[in-house]
């Protein structure tokens, strides 16, 4: 199972920034797909999560209305629209993925770290 990001970089605040995460290895469309963050000192945080058949997310209050995130099954890839962005957006950001039934309701117990089985190496977003 490998998942990379990608999209990942340098903005002044207000920009935005598309994050790319491609699956391989695994049946894509059997896993629930997360975007978390980690910036320096702080621990790990949920940001995004979203259903196999991508009509169901939900976000962390931080950046809801401004992040969306999206998947696209033929690619086996899951994308984080950021607009917005803010320097407390500066992070890490991990892609994840946990097997999940496709009537699956999503809440805060879906940006929980121990929710997730498999995990990206990270992509910087530095936001100025």
């Amino acid at each position: 199972v490998q998942l990379v990001e990608s999209g990942g970089g340098s903005v002044q605040a207000g920009g935005s920034l598309r994050l790319s995460c491609v699956a391989s290895g695994y049946i894509f469309t059997t896993y629930c797909m997360g975007w978390f963050r980690q910036a320096p000192g702080k621990e790990r945080e949920g940001v995004a999560t979203i259903n196999i058949a991508g009509s169901r997310t939900y976000y962390a209050d931080s950046v809801k209305g401004r992040f969306t995130i999206s998947r696209d099954n033929a690619r086996n890839t899951v994308y984080l629209q950021m607009t917005s962005l803010k320097p407390e957006d500066t992070a890490m950001y991990y892609c994840a993925a946990f097997h999940c039934a496709a009537y699956v309701g999503l809440g805060t117990w879906a940006l929980r770290q121990n929710a997730y089985e498999y995990w990206g190496l990270g992509t910087q977003v530095t936001v100025s």
